[in-house]
């Protein structure tokens, strides 16, 4: 305690202010957008672990026990700060849980609001983007607007022959949803029993594509997105199935169209047949004389031409465009490998190297 002694003496009310007894403020939890954090927080009192000390949980009817959702815990200075590995859901109730060493634990309830703004996520493109698909197609990959939610995508989606007639478990079905980490691009797999030869689900179900066929693939409204919010509208892709591919990508045939010396015009690859689009942006690099070329790449011509414009004007020299063998066709074939492999060939991988080159000189 302490006081502050004044010409003409103390006032009470300055009496009162002035006269203090000190002690830290007390543990307090403050609800954000999308994570929960205590503040406050003395040295010591933070529990065993941060993880331990702070535990969220979302609240169920009729009090069942339910595990806490998963997520991560920081502590940095006074604070501890919890993130949810999955968004809150709005409309949902919450309860947060500090639990200091010696001391009683903090409790505070939130629920989301519920966003009432009209739809406006939608599905921007499905690749592969071709209208025509080999008998042994393996992924596709939706891109939304905007993040999306986890869980219950598949119900969500829809694959029909021609005739409208379904197509029974196309897909297979991840517990953990194959969604890149902002959350706007899905990845989907065909069952690959169903495309490898030689498994039983081919030999009982058979193929979920038939050559010679026309299919649409469906993604209706309901599909929320991260504000729980149904997509503006559904979005279909319809396709032809041609022949199945197994013949592995080579990029020796691939036709390389060189830029000009001192300028930034991009670099232009023709594949033979339409690859991975994911795979194709991610795999492929530039390297000059000096390194690696920085710049931007890019798919068009459903998925049959790369280009790629550099940061800077092109040095003429000696170039090469570096492929990853583990680049993919539209069939999952990889550079030196099929995907589509009869078990009983017993086919190995050809190339053992990561990486192939073409090269190409800028003048």
């Amino acid at each position: 305690m302490f006081c502050l002694r004044m010409r003409g003496g103390l006032k009470p009310a300055l009496l009162l202010l002035a006269c203090l007894t000190m002690r830290a403020a007390d543990p307090a939890i403050h609800w954000l957008a999308g994570a929960v954090e205590v503040i406050n927080v003395a040295a010591g009192e933070s529990g065993v672990s941060p993880a331990e000390a702070l535990v969220v949980f979302a609240e169920q009817e009729h009090a069942t026990m339910v595990p806490p959702i998963a997520g991560t815990t920081r502590r940095s200075g006074d604070r501890l700060r919890f993130e949810p590995r999955f968004p809150f859901t709005p409309g949902v109730a919450y309860r947060a849980e500090f639990r200091p060493a010696g001391r009683p634990v903090v409790v505070a309830r939130f629920r989301v609001p519920v966003d009432n703004a009209p739809p406006s996520t939608v599905v921007r493109e499905i690749y592969p983007t071709a209208r025509e698909l080999p008998e042994n197609h393996l992924k596709f990959y939706v891109h939304f607007s905007a993040p999306m939610s986890r869980g219950g995508a598949y119900q969500h989606l829809r694959l029909q022959a021609a005739g409208g007639e379904p197509v029974e478990l196309p897909f297979l079905e991840l517990d953990e949803e194959l969604w890149d980490p902002s959350m706007t691009r899905l990845t989907l797999l065909i069952d690959p029993g169903r495309i490898k030869r030689g498994v039983k689900p081919l030999e009982d179900i058979g193929p979920v594509f038939e050559l010679g066929k026309t299919y649409t693939l469906t993604v209706d409204a309901g599909c929320r997105d991260a504000s729980d919010r149904p997509l503006a509208a559904e979005y279909r892709r319809t396709f032809r199935v041609t022949a199945a591919d197994r013949s592995p990508p080579d990029p020796s045939n691939w036709k390389v169209t060189p830029p000009r010396a001192g300028t930034c015009e991009p670099l232009v690859v023709d594949f033979d047949k339409p690859m991975d689009h994911a795979l194709a942006l991610r795999l492929i690099r530039v390297r000059g004389e000096s390194g690696n070329v920085a710049g931007e790449a890019n798919l068009t011509d459903a998925e049959r031409r790369w280009t790629f414009v550099p940061q800077h004007a092109w040095p003429s020299g000696a170039h090469a465009v570096v492929v990853a063998t583990t680049i993919e066709d539209l069939a999952g074939n990889n550079i030196g490998k099929t995907f589509d492999v009869d078990l009983f060939e017993g086919v190995q991988r050809r190339i053992a190297t990561p990486s192939v080159s073409v090269a190409f000189t800028v003048e």
